[in-house]
């Protein structure tokens, strides 16, 4: 009898702590001034015009700042998918659920480049949840069938001119991706070899001798670490493979639908990233805007995804993420302890953010895009067009505030 009546108080205190918590509705996220829920308004406004005094140099034409920057001097290098021009330095601060301070434009639609590798796992995670993926250490090469790329230009050419070729292409065809598990995907350490989208695995960033890009001994699955977005373009469709549906749709029905998010962001892929499958063409989106597309959405919708993964994947009651999904996500990769799955960027060293506690996250784009996630401190930053070298130290300025 004492062991149930002690189950019921626990159980009620839980809902009590869970009805406690708040959630915002969509297109509306209460405001509070940080004084109501004890913080220095003070600090919080320094942090303020840090962020807004240490605005990226980077031409806010992104098309011009990609060409100014490495991945304009790639092999290769040009984008196949739509960018746009950004807004002004953006971001928001989020305690206990409220909003204690904002600046920018953070209702503006922009780019947020590689925190779409956070929606890519996620989505992952939701096909494990479901059972399309059994587990996540499978290896990925019996999941896939044949990819029938969509290309109408190909359908108005001689076909005796091609008789040779093959008309779908396979991802992990050869001897060393037959042995690429999900997790080595999710983690950047897949070492894949090939070409997807007519960008070669080896012109990403490439490093070393020229002569030796396309050469060089493959690293066992697993072993090495490289962020890559041939790979993550590699994940994406193969997880479109395992979904049989695009992946923007899968995420606005189980993620971004449930959390209230508006209806203005948009997912997308390359001008040649089309697919036939079921009989429908479907577009493959990138992980990134490395070559342009990706994720484009809002600061406030970029909050309302880092409050998710705060809350653990719940949001008012509802677990949209299984809880083991984000503690795998945060789970340091072998290879780089800094990374879990992508794009959670761990602080157990606390070198991204020495101010911050261990346990915090982030979520990280090039721009810089950031989504920092502190559950210690119940608090979750979004900055938007920040130098990266930056971001600790806006992060540390908020942390001020938070003492007493």
């Amino acid at each position: 009898m004492m062991k149930f009546f002690f189950l019921l108080c626990f159980s009620f205190l839980s809902f009590s702590l869970s009805a406690q918590t708040y959630f915002p509705d969509k297109n509306k996220w209460e405001v509070k001034k940080p004084a109501e829920l004890g913080l220095d308004e003070a600090l919080i406004q320094k942090a303020i015009e840090f962020a807004q005094d240490h605005e990226s140099d980077q031409d806010p034409n992104l098309k011009i700042a990609h060409y100014e920057s490495a991945f304009g001097r790639e092999p290769f290098g040009y984008p196949i998918g739509p960018m746009k021009k950004r807004g002004p330095a953006t971001g928001l601060i989020i305690y206990k659920g409220y909003v204690v301070g904002q600046w920018g434009e953070p209702e503006r639609v922009d780019l947020t480049f590689s925190v779409a590798k956070s929606f890519l796992s996620t989505t992952a995670g939701l096909a494990v949840a479901e059972g399309l993926i059994k587990d996540e250490m499978d290896l990925v090469y019996p999941d896939m069938a044949p990819i029938y790329p969509y290309d109408p230009v190909k359908s108005m050419m001689n076909k005796s001119d091609h008789l040779y070729e093959d008309d779908v292409f396979e991802l992990f065809d050869t001897e060393h991706n037959r042995k690429i598990r999900w997790d080595d995907l999710l983690r950047q350490t897949s070492d894949w070899e090939g070409s997807l989208w007519g960008k070669p695995d080896w012109a990403d960033r490439p490093s070393g001798e020229a002569n030796q890009w396309r050469t060089r001994p493959r690293n066992a699955p697993g072993s090495v670490y490289e962020y890559n977005d041939t790979r993550v373009n590699v994940l994406a469709l193969a997880l479109m493979n395992v979904w049989r549906k695009p992946l923007p749709v899968v995420l606005k029905d189980k993620i971004m639908d449930p959390i209230g998010a508006s209806d203005t962001w948009r997912w997308t892929g390359y001008e040649n990233s089309f697919v036939i499958l079921d009989g429908q063409i479907m577009q493959s989106i990138s992980g990134g805007s490395h070559w342009g597309g990706g994720m484009m959405l809002s600061a406030w919708d970029q909050a309302r995804f880092g409050y998710l993964t705060l809350r653990n994947g719940n949001w008012n009651g509802k677990q949209l993420i299984p809880t083991s999904w984000i503690d795998k996500s945060r789970t340091p990769t072998t290879a780089q302890p800094g990374y879990g799955f992508m794009n959670y960027f761990l602080n157990n060293d606390q070198k991204e953010v020495p101010a911050a506690p261990k346990t915090a996250f982030l979520h990280i784009g090039a721009g810089t895009n950031m989504i920092y996630v502190d559950q210690e401190n119940d608090l979750v930053i979004v900055a938007r067009w920040i130098p990266n070298g930056d971001k600790a130290e806006l992060v540390r300025l908020v942390l001020e505030s938070l003492k007493k």
